[in-house]
């Protein structure tokens, strides 16, 4: 089985670079990118949205939701976007 390769949007870079989102980067490269890789789509902290976001799933980090959506076909998971909990959907 093939790992899933981890695309990162223009948005999500756009956000990282903020004051607020730099602590919770590192611990995406080092822990979260890793388990998406192997499985996007199931796993503890992942949960697929629902409505006009149903495209799209989110990773919980602490205080932080990850959202991407997952191309199967490719294998390439779009990380498109970070967001404070109380800010999320």
């Amino acid at each position: 089985m093939s790992e899933f390769r981890i695309a990162e949007t223009k948005v999500f870079i756009k956000k990282i670079e903020k004051r607020e989102f730099l602590e919770v980067y590192p611990k995406n490269k080092n822990k979260v990118y890793p388990q998406l890789k192997l499985d996007p789509i199931f796993g503890i902290n992942i949960k697929k949205l629902k409505g006009g976001y149903s495209d799209f799933y989110r990773y919980r980090i602490g205080k932080f939701r990850l959202i991407f959506t997952v191309d199967l076909s490719e294998k390439i998971i779009y990380i498109t976007d970070l967001q404070l909990r109380k800010d999320a959907y």
